[in-house]
């Protein structure tokens, strides 16, 4: 076993090819993961496109991939938990520097570094992993759905759980009901959020977002969009507005329609700059902008248990397998919504 199939970015000529490389060799304190399942997110689209930039890359290439799930291959020296061979796994999307003076100090990390973007990630049939970025995940958990989980729903798990804090009876407008914002319409009905207002110029994305659980759900060209929001929350407006698209002109629609109090959570990220075109009634309103980047270790584990417990069934999330050879396919397909897809999994 010298030798492997990747899915590399080569960021000095901003190609992305699928080839050969060695099957790298766990240092200490990693382990070496045999991928059984690796999600294709927009944020793999936009490093490949160039709007995602990598902040901490230490190398002119990255395996790209970042929602991976497999089971321990081979352990690496000086481990500090007690972990064995073929223990299934999922992997977080990311890790600390282990660096800055926050890392020394064991307090949140300001510069966290992002798998397949930062360093290699899991489009691969094998990843280096380090320990503690290793969640594992029972028998009753499959591979395409526990990879999903950093990120894909992690993600606005987090935006809901801890950085809005959405609590029963509160209503949320939720922008962009693809892979990310599909979640968010679930995880909102899970916390209790009330009325659930799905936005999405695509009409088979509404109809999605009624099936997971929307109370409503709105075309954001509609000429009468406002209105419907007001009626859809008793004239109060919204008390979130998550933003999951990441688009200036959907953040600025998604801030006139919060009421009293009322937040924008921006899940989704951009390049471009943030604009609020609204004016004196953001302040008489008491508006928030909140900014939010991706989930936390204990997101991750709370949605293992979740699922695990029956609690959230990821299934219907998953549109399609696709072999790891044909990921730029998949990357074509996500780019261009071609079947209007939720999550694809690249399989080994």
């Amino acid at each position: 076993m010298d030798a492997m199939l990747a899915g590399r970015f080569h960021l000095d000529s901003k190609k992305f090819v699928v080839e050969e490389t060695p099957v790298p060799v766990p240092g200490p304190g990693e382990v070496l993961i045999e991928v059984k399942a690796a999600g294709v997110c927009l944020s793999d689209v936009h490093l490949i496109d160039g709007t995602l930039v990598p902040q901490f890359a230490t190398s002119d290439v990255v395996t790209v991939g970042h929602e991976v799930s497999g089971v321990i291959h081979t352990l690496g020296p000086d481990l500090k938990r007690d972990l064995t061979v073929g223990t299934r796994v999922t992997l977080e999307a990311g890790k600390t520097c282990g660096q800055c003076a926050d890392c020394a100090r064991r307090r949140p990390c300001t510069q966290m570094r992002t798998a397949g973007i930062d360093y290699d990630g899991g489009w691969a049939q094998y990843t280096i992993a380090r320990e503690d970025t290793l969640i594992p995940i029972p028998d009753n958990l499959p591979f395409d759905q526990a990879a999903i989980i950093p990120d894909a729903v992690s993600t606005p798990y987090a935006a809901v759980v801890t950085t809005a804090g959405v609590r029963p009876a509160q209503s949320v407008g939720i922008w962009g009901v693809g892979g990310v914002g599909a979640h968010n319409v679930r995880l909102a009905r899970l916390v209790g959020a009330a009325p659930i207002i799905a936005i999405d110029p695509l009409p088979s994305a509404r109809e999605r977002a009624l099936e997971f659980g929307a109370d409503f759900a709105l075309d954001p060209a509609a000429p009468d969009f406002a209105d419907q929001v007001m009626k859809a929350t008793a004239g109060r407006g919204l008390d979130y507005a998550f933003d999951c698209a990441g688009i200036p002109v959907v953040r600025e629609q998604a801030a006139a329609a919060l009421g009293l109090g009322g937040s924008l959570i921006l899940v989704g990220i951009t390049p471009k700059p943030l604009t609020i075109a609204e004016g004196l009634t953001f302040n008489y309103m008491c508006k928030q902008v909140r900014g939010h980047y991706g989930g936390s270790p204990e997101s991750v584990s709370e949605l293992v248990r979740l699922t695990s417990a029956g609690r959230l069934d990821l299934a219907p999330s998953i549109t399609d397998h696709i072999p790891l050879a044909e990921a730029a396919d998949a990357l074509h397909r996500l780019e261009n919504k071609i079947g209007d897809p939720i999550r694809l999994i690249l399989v080994p």
